[in-house]
């Protein structure tokens, strides 16, 4: 009996489920499993945009303080001082 399918590959051999032995991450994960790391992927994907979001908010300040900075003003960073409260 020939089993060459004429490419020379030989076709599986499909084994019965009970010949393979158990492991200990086969068995199938619940639905709290499943929602506890759909929450933490979730929870990554929206730090990572955080992140990338105030990295360029940053260096967009840094960029504009630095154009300031090379025109030649001096005012580019006002420090705002709070008026004292008037004593009676």
């Amino acid at each position: 009996m020939n089993t060459d399918t004429g490419s020379g590959d030989r076709a599986p051999v499909a084994r019965p489920p009970s010949d393979r032995p158990k492991k200990s991450g086969d068995e199938p994960e619940t639905a709290g499993e499943r929602l506890l790391i759909n929450i933490l992927i979730v929870g990554f994907i929206l730090f990572v945009l955080g992140g990338g979001l105030w990295l360029g908010s940053a260096l967009l300040e840094s960029r504009r303080m630095d154009e300031c900075l090379s025109s030649g003003r001096r005012n580019c960073a006002p420090i705002t001082v709070p008026q004292p409260t008037p004593q009676r």
